[in-house]
């Protein structure tokens, strides 16, 4: 295993970290026992990074990690978990969910400890209530190690939340096909030269980047002559950027694990040849042909009037429609631009004023474009929201009362 330092801290952490998103099944709920051998596993073989969140699995995620991590795992890992942005409505809320979270995880503090997917107006909301200074509190008093962040929202929002404290660490969507999509390559290169950590999530697209792609994409990785999976492929093109710090991979499957971790020790920063580069150039541009919207992400369009992230759903539809096998796009979808996480910025809310339109560099007819996705992303969206609030809320109120926790509601 191969391991990069915290510019910051001096931290020595894995160039793999093992992400508890997508644990293995077992009909719908989690498969604790596979799980709990594959975090296990990936530990045992050098892996010392592990991200969570509440929101990962229902609230399963975080309970699963707490038993995996039980008889002396936890003194070898970081742990890396969320504070929920959408479920604070006062300063108590945030040292109630952490105290809950120490409680979960059945540890003193946590390591590095992000607020959960910001944007502009999700971190001045948060800002607003004394988020800043609940970080400082929780700091001294040695709750949480470092604080960071992540975020899905703009590169000028990154950029503006890079800005405003003194983050250890950030984390960020990034992958070969994402170089211009929310924070990027730009972020990337801000953050780190900020000091910051970068963690990479998504760095093969929910694994849609290794599974099942299309043939034309194939023919082109077949050409090469040193014989990589697609997601090797993808991998150690994250890993080539020497400002990343973690990958994060949702593993879980053990034949995966195996080769990630095996990639992990290999991928050093500034490996891959021009040829290899120039490569993954071509499977870059192949599945843009394939995209259903041409957008290359530059954000000329936003802000939009209406409030719509124009780029982030055209890449969330574009996703959709190049990986229809993934029952996570749309839930993705609902997830980061329906209101289930921050505020709402799905296409539904376009009111058709054009001035995206004439500001568009390729000339897009952005309008049409979003009857057409929200017509294919939303049905039902409008009830399943609430519902999954609904059942977020449920489930923290059983976790407030299994542990005691008085409820402010």
């Amino acid at each position: 295993m191969l391991y990069r330092t915290v510019p910051k801290t001096g931290d020595k952490l894995s160039a793999l970290g093992f992400g508890c998103m997508r644990l293995p099944q077992k009909g719908r709920s989690v498969d604790e026992e596979r799980a709990i051998r594959q975090i296990r596993h990936a530990i045992e073989s050098g892996v010392n990074y592990i991200d969570t969140a509440p929101v990962y699995h229902f609230g399963k995620s975080e309970q699963v990690l707490a038993k995996a991590l039980a008889g002396g795992y936890r003194e070898k890992v970081r742990i890396a978990t969320k504070l929920p942005h959408w479920e604070v409505f006062e300063r108590e809320d945030m040292d109630r969910i952490l105290n809950g979270q120490l409680a979960i995880l059945q540890t003193d503090h946590i390591d590095y400890y992000l607020l959960h997917s910001l944007a502009g107006k999700s971190f001045q909301i948060m800002k607003d209530l004394g988020v800043l200074e609940f970080l400082d509190s929780a700091k001294k008093d040695g709750r949480i190690i470092h604080a960071g962040f992540s975020s899905h929202g703009s590169l000028e929002d990154f950029k503006m939340i890079v800005d405003a404290y003194a983050w250890d660490f950030c984390q960020i969507q990034y992958n070969y096909l994402d170089e211009k999509i929310q924070a990027g390559t730009e972020g990337l290169k801000y953050a780190a030269a900020k000091g910051l950590a970068v963690m990479i999530m998504e760095p093969l697209r929910g694994g849609n980047l290794a599974g099942r792609i299309p043939g034309s994409v194939e023919k082109i990785w077949a050409e090469s002559t040193v014989k990589r999976s697609p997601a090797e492929w993808g991998l150690r093109w994250v890993w080539d950027h020497p400002e990343v710090t973690v990958v994060l991979s949702g593993m879980n499957d053990e034949a995966h694990i195996d080769e990630n971790i095996r990639v992990a020790g290999e991928a050093l920063p500034g490996s891959l040849t021009p040829d290899e580069q120039a490569l993954i150039d071509r499977v870059r541009d192949e599945y843009r042909r394939l995209m259903k919207v041409g957008c290359t992400g530059c954000g000329y369009c936003m802000p939009c009037p209406a409030g719509v992230d124009i780029p982030g759903v055209f890449s969330s539809y574009n996703a959709h429609a190049l990986f229809p096998h993934d029952p996570a796009g749309k839930f993705q979808y609902i997830g980061r631009h329906g209101g289930l996480m921050g505020e709402k910025t799905a296409a539904g809310l376009c009111r058709q004023c054009g001035k995206c339109e004439k500001a568009c560099p390729q000339h897009l007819p952005i309008p049409a474009l979003m009857k057409e996705v929200s017509h294919e992303m939303e049905g039902m969206m409008d009830i399943a929201v609430p519902v999954m609030k609904g059942g977020l809320w449920c489930i923290n109120w059983v976790k407030r009362f299994i542990l005691g926790e008085k409820s402010h509601a």
